[in-house]
């Protein structure tokens, strides 16, 4: 059996696309039932999210199968293929393991080790167990690949440093304050970059949390969903004193925060330590309120020196994460041999079965006067022969499937003994590893 892996990503294609590509994950089910149905494939899985989709299949031939992925991707959105081909990657066989391994891993994301995309690829599996597309390889594939995924996150660093802009603002705040779950929050701003800082924060248990937002209907939603307060932007200054961390990210092309809000709001809390992350460019916070004792100011580009040494770090991380998946691909794939190897042996015993039984039939032809006792002890004596004879060479096959030549210890004995492809028996064989 192939594995073949057709796809595009967030580095080939841009979002024009990669949207057109993608698919619901309510209506899965009938993009997963048509490529096994009609486009040839004997198992199917589909990952889609915002940075890429993918078609995971087994074929009998990769070049066939990759074929048949792209039609299917063409005719089901209704895209001429032309206009897909300059974006589309395949990988077959050991590199499309491989390929899997490190998107699961997070070594392939546009944010290098964001853990999110291993529940998206578990998502994919469950839906094609639902929609009965993954058989026995897809399912041995992807329990390694769930297997891999967690000794990548246990065995390495690659997911613990930040790597946004907005996570770096909090593991800021948690570096200098420690625990953050006394400390009071206040978000100046409800977009992107605000909802994902809100998200590590309320992740890092802070106390409390206020959501000032020039249209307060948005500040409302937005605190709502994760519990925090919501104020009006114009009212922010009230509540300056009751808040350890500010963090600011509105679009504002004027300073927000300046020196008189918060000398006030410093005089009030006695000098206690305030802390202004501002992740706003143009900036949000005057940078003069750094003059103020007691009041510290972190802009973008303070916190782009910390992205970029955890990125190295993660960079890092990811050596030790490649190492893993190379030792477990090896793993896997002795599997795969040993599975392409059992339809070889089936057809080789039915081979020598029916020499055996046809010659049984000759001699009882010619030696008249045979009981059925003499029949049954024939039997046996020719069957254990065809035995003993078979023994070494499948204890020698099973041995060199899964090594670099296998398939050519394969291939040679089916040429050997003129073994002709049985369609039958090969399913049946896949058939009774499905689980």
């Amino acid at each position: 059996m192939n594995l073949v892996i057709v796809g595009l990503n967030h580095k080939t294609a841009p979002i024009e696309i990669r949207e057109r590509l993608s698919f619901p994950a309510d209506s899965i089910g009938e993009p997963l039932k048509r490529l096994v149905s009609r486009y040839g494939l004997n198992e199917a899985v589909i990952l889609s999210t915002c940075n890429r989709v993918e078609a995971v299949g087994i074929a009998a031939d990769v070049e066939k199968g990759a074929v048949q992925i792209k039609r299917f991707l063409s005719d089901y959105h209704s895209i001429p293929i032309e206009m897909l081909n300059e974006h589309l990657y395949v990988h077959s066989g050991q590199g499309a393991a491989t390929h899997l391994f490190r998107v699961a891993a997070g070594l392939d994301s546009m944010v290098m080790g964001e853990p999110q995309i291993l529940g998206q690829v578990k998502d994919s599996y469950g839906y094609a167990v639902e929609h009965g597309s993954a058989g026995a390889i897809i399912n041995k594939l992807y329990h390694k690949v769930f297997q891999v995924a967690k000794r990548v996150r246990t065995e390495t660093r690659i997911g613990e440093s930040a790597v946004s802009i907005s996570f770096a603002a909090v593991e800021l705040a948690r570096k200098i304050f420690g625990a953050l779950g006394d400390k009071s929050v206040m978000l100046i701003g409800a977009g992107e970059m605000a909802e994902l800082a809100a998200k590590h924060l309320m992740t890092n248990g802070v106390k409390e949390l206020f959501v000032a937002n020039r249209t307060y209907e948005r500040a409302v939603e937005f605190a709502k969903g994760i519990g925090a307060t919501a104020i009006m932007l114009r009212e922010f200054g009230h509540y300056l004193k009751d808040v350890d961390i500010v963090i600011a990210s509105t679009a504002s092309q004027s300073f927000i925060i300046r020196q008189e809000h918060i000398s006030e709001a410093m005089r009030l809390r006695k000098f206690k330590p305030m802390f202004f992350i501002d992740i706003a460019v143009p900036r949000n916070i005057d940078p003069l309120v750094n003059n103020i004792d007691g009041a510290y100011v972190y802009d973008v580009d303070d916190l782009s020196g910390v992205v970029e040494a955890n990125l190295q770090e993660r960079k890092k991380e990811a050596d030790a994460a490649e190492l893993i998946i190379s030792e477990e691909i090896d793993k896997f794939y002795r599997w795969i041999k040993t599975i392409d190897v059992v339809p070889t042996i089936i057809a080789l015993r039915r081979f020598a079965d029916e020499v055996r039984k046809a010659e049984i039939e000759k001699a009882a032809v010619a030696i008249k006067g045979l009981s059925d006792d003499d029949k049954k002890v024939i039997d046996a004596m020719t069957n254990a022969i065809v035995n003993k004879l078979l023994h070494n060479p499948i204890v020698h096959l099973k041995k060199e499937a899964d090594k670099i030549e296998g398939d050519r210890y394969i291939d040679t004995v089916r040429k050997l003994f003129d073994l002709e492809d049985d369609k039958d028996e090969i399913e049946k064989a896949r058939g009774d590893r499905r689980g």
